[in-house]
């Protein structure tokens, strides 16, 4: 069966991978890298479609939930991880699960993919509600511990997304949207961590990204959630505040510390001129959109 996944046929361009040169080999495997962005930009109409489904599923408290074996599951713990420093979120709202658990991050649990009660159970764990809405990640499209996480959460009516490297994956026909990306076969036969790896991350980085921008967590293209938790970051919201509202830097770190080290409320209140209680007010009244805050 694996024979006729496109992840698994082997690259003519590398058939002689061993005998070729250093440079040689990084300009094919650079000239095949190429091809991932071309690949996605033919699955954009799905990936709106999932964008809008996370989107409408945060809005009504639902959590954003990756789940996949290995490197896919790697990946959508990468993402999930990211989001709380970046956007603001709590640990909870964006959920990696792995395949043998958080330990399989570092070292491969053997056989834990071939398990759909065990991508059922990981789902039960964490008490799936049809509010949450899951994405299965997949290079092959047929592992069967994100099968069985796909078809848990279609029977309990929570919205699902897959995310594979084959057309017509079986991941693809459990989920309500299937993300398809194509990019050719590996330069090493079957090592899915390579283009297939870098079309899921670039995914991932698209259905996190803009569904967070859809839920009030960007002002223009600033990342005004951020949380200060080291001091790089406190520089970081300070230069966003100053680009936000065109202030002084003495300016953004008055008003940060006015505002509790929350950047949209220093934004809010040097824009409008509400004090710290108007501008929390403001904001609740407008889901969080600054834009929508400063206009009201």
């Amino acid at each position: 069966m694996l024979e006729h996944l496109t992840t698994e046929t082997r690259n003519e361009k590398t058939m002689n991978l061993d005998e070729m040169s250093i440079f040689d080999f990084l300009t094919t495997m650079n000239e095949e890298d190429e091809k991932v962005a071309s690949a996605i930009k033919k699955e954009l109409p799905s990936i709106a479609k999932a964008v809008e489904a996370i989107i409408e599923a945060k809005k009504q408290g639902g959590r954003l939930i990756y789940i996949g074996a290995g490197t896919s599951g790697r990946i959508g713990l990468l993402d999930a991880v990211e989001c709380p420093p970046t956007f603001g979120t709590s640990p909870d709202e964006v959920v990696g699960l792995i395949a043998g658990g958080e330990k399989a991050f570092i070292k491969a649990v053997e056989g834990a993919e071939d398990s759909k009660e065990l991508g059922m159970e990981d789902l039960q764990n964490i008490r799936l509600t049809k509010a949450d809405i899951v994405v299965g990640i997949a290079a092959s499209g047929r592992t069967p511990y994100v099968i069985g996480a796909l078809e848990y959460a279609n029977s309990i009516e929570a919205q699902t997304i897959a995310v594979s490297c084959n057309k017509d994956s079986d991941i693809g026909k459990v989920a309500n949207i299937a993300i398809e990306v194509v990019n050719g076969p590996e330069v090493l036969t079957g090592s899915t961590r390579l283009k297939a790896g870098t079309a899921q991350k670039l995914v991932c980085n698209m259905l996190s990204t803009a569904s967070m921008v859809g839920i009030g967590k960007v002002y223009g293209n600033l990342m005004v959630d951020v949380q200060l938790t080291n001091e790089k970051l406190v520089e970081r919201a300070k230069r966003i505040v100053m680009e936000a509202t065109s202030c002084t830097y003495d300016t953004a770190e008055e008003y940060l510390a006015k505002a509790n080290c929350n950047s949209k409320l220093a934004i809010v209140m040097i824009l409008t001129g509400l004090s710290y209680e108007e501008a929390l007010h403001c904001l609740e009244q407008t889901q969080g959109f600054i834009r929508q805050a400063i206009v009201n």
